[in-house]
C-alpha cells in the first residue's frame, strides 16, 4: 500500500506525496462528498480550494464525485483505476462512508490500494475511513443521523475498509474546531483498548509497503 494520510489539507511535508507517485503520473481523483452537507455555495469554495493546493504542489487534480455513481460501482472503478492518487478530503466522516458504501467505493478502493494501482492520499474524514470502524466518532459535524439530500435510501456501515489496524485521530491536540471532538474520542480509544494513531494538524502518516512513517 502506498498512503500519504495528512491530518489537516495537504500538511507540512506533501513532498512525502510526490515521493510516493514517485515518476508516474500526477492524475488525482478527488474526491468532495465529506462536504456533500453543505450547501452549494460553500461545498464549490471547498472544491475550488483543494484543486487549487494541489495544483500547487504539481498534481492534475480533478473531481470525482460518488454522487454520481450510485448503484454504479463497475463505471467508478474504471474512473479512479485511471487515476494515479485517489485523495479523500475531510468533512462529515460519515457522509463520506455513507457515499463510500452507495458507490461502491468502500470495495473498489480496498482493492486498487492493496494493488497499489494508486496511491491514496487525503486528509481527516478521508485517512479514517482505512481503519477498523467509525466508534467513537461524534460531534457537530460528525452525526450518524445526517442525511443530505441525494442520500434518501443510502445507509451508514460503522465498519470500514480495515486497511489500516488502528483507527486515526486527526486534529489531536490543534488549533481545530473538531479537536475538543477529537481529545473525547482518543478517551474512547483509550478506554476501549483501540489502538490508534493521533496526528496533529500539519502531520501526516506516510505508509509505504511495510514502512510507516509520521511526517511534519
Amino acid at each position: 500500500m502506498k498512503l500519504y494520510l495528512s491530518s489537516f489539507r495537504i500538511g507540512n511535508e506533501p513532498e512525502a506525496l510526490l515521493r510516493l507517485l514517485g515518476d508516474g503520473g500526477r492524475r488525482t481523483a478527488l474526491i468532495l462528498n465529506a462536504d456533500d452537507y453543505k450547501d452549494e455555495e460553500g461545498r464549490a469554495a471547498s472544491l475550488q480550494r483543494e484543486l487549487d493546493e494541489l495544483s500547487g504542489i504539481g498534481l492534475d487534480p480533478f473531481e470525482v464525485d460518488l454522487r454520481d455513481y450510485f448503484g454504479r460501482a463497475e463505471e467508478l472503478e474504471k474512473v479512479l483505476s485511471a487515476a494515479d492518487c485517489v485523495y479523500v478530503r475531510g468533512g462529515s466522516v460519515f457522509v463520506l462512508r455513507r457515499a463510500f458504501q452507495a458507490s461502491g467505493a468502500d470495495e473498489v478502493l480496498k482493492r486498487l490500494i492493496t494493488e497499489e494501482t494508486v496511491v491514496y492520499a487525503g486528509y481527516s474524514a478521508g485517512p479514517c475511513l482505512l481503519g477498523p470502524d467509525l466508534h467513537g466518532i461524534r460531534g457537530d459535524v460528525d452525526d450518524p443521523e445526517l442525511v443530505p439530500s441525494g442520500y434518501e435510501g443510502t445507509t451508514m456501515d460503522w465498519e470500514c475498509l480495515g486497511l489500516l489496524p488502528f483507527a486515526l485521530a486527526p486534529h489531536y491536540r490543534s488549533d481545530h474546531p473538531e479537536s475538543p471532538e477529537i481529545d473525547r474520542l482518543v478517551e474512547y480509544y483509550v478506554e476501549h483498548h483501540v489502538p490508534f494513531v493521533a496526528l496533529r494538524d500539519g502531520q501526516a502518516l506516510v505508509v509505504d509497503g511495510e514502512t510507516r512513517t509520521v511526517v511534519g
